[in-house]
């Protein structure tokens, strides 16, 4: 088992060097001069050169690429070509604020979609099931952002029950930190949520006939007994797979929820970047989530190794 993290280990530091250059060669093929740009329409070109010389865009492309991938290990993304100020402390103050929000609205996704992907499987032959299932289907024709709209409009603007946006610190006010989480999260969450009560009733469907639960019932377990004795776990496997693919997509979905609830989050950080085109603040927040989603795949590849007893002894016979 361990050799086969080390390998995902291994692909991961491969894939994330690839990123990067992904990343740096996209940034450079986009039209524009970033020190033009910075040293404004009426700049004179001396200004211009001065501007490029700082910023170090003067220089052959490999040696860009090889400074900023030598500072990105160092946890220094540079200074930001239109405010001049340090990029990695907003990243990680931005950062932070990203994570807490995709992070809860994970949580709550999950938290929905088992149990109901598991009510919908089990009862799949009756209306409450069908119920369910059309539900999710609803919820997954409503984008996030709208989802968030309506419930500003309702939640906050005609009940004045939560804030309609902003964001708090949690050590300055807890409760006002909660309150403004509520909206953005149901709104980040419910989208998912019914795009995994799908996954999970098919993936429950499926164990759901599978002899080892025949023989379970049999040996005097009850249907629902034998399910979240022995069925779980492996329907659990490929929802999994499901999961990470579907947490990138929550991160991206916070690109838009941010902006719609006002939330200083990275979402919030790469579009105004992108507004200015900050060409250096738009390459390092698109390098960190990229980083944070080869993680969670990362992490998934790990958790595989551990809830998969087939992949377990796929590992000891390579031994």
């Amino acid at each position: 088992m361990l050799v086969r993290i080390a390998g995902n280990l291994a692909r991961f530091v491969l894939s994330l060097l690839a990123a990067t250059l992904a990343v740096f060669a996209l940034m450079r093929v986009l039209p524009g001069d970033p020190a033009a740009i910075a040293a404004g329409e009426n700049a004179t070109p001396e200004v211009v050169a001065g501007l490029a010389k700082q910023f170090g865009t003067d220089r052959p492309l490999p040696v860009q690429y090889w400074d900023w991938f030598s500072g990105l290990w160092r946890g220094d993304f540079g200074v930001s070509y239109v405010t001049r100020t340090d990029i990695s402390p907003l990243v990680a103050d931005k950062a932070q604020v990203s994570l807490i929000l995709v992070t809860l609205a994970m949580v709550l996704a999950l938290a929905i979609a088992v149990p109901a992907g598991t009510i919908a499987a089990v009862w799949h032959n009756k209306p409450s099931g069908a119920v369910i299932s059309a539900a999710s289907q609803l919820g997954i024709a409503i984008p996030g952002f709208l989802l968030g709209i309506v419930l500003v409009s309702f939640f906050a603007l005609r009940l004045g029950w939560l804030p309609a946006n902003g964001w708090v610190a949690p050590g300055d006010d807890f409760a006002g930190f909660l309150a403004r989480l509520v909206l953005p999260v149901i709104a980040l969450a419910g989208v998912q949520s019914a795009i995994l009560v799908r996954y999970v009733r098919s993936a429950v469907l499926e164990v759901m006939h599978e002899d080892y639960l025949r023989t379970a019932r049999a040996k005097g377990l009850s249907p629902l007994g034998a399910l979240v004795r022995h069925g779980l776990r492996n329907a659990a496997i490929p929802v999994l797979t499901v999961t990470s693919v579907q947490f990138s997509a929550l991160i991206i979905g916070a690109v838009v929820i941010e902006r719609v609830f006002v939330i200083p989050g990275l979402g919030s950080m790469l579009l105004s970047a992108v507004g200015n085109r900050d060409l250096l603040t738009v390459q390092s927040v698109v390098m960190v989530l990229v980083a944070i989603t080869l993680v969670v795949n990362l992490l998934v590849d790990v958790l595989y190794t551990i809830v998969d007893p087939r992949i377990r002894a796929a590992a000891q016979g390579e031994r």
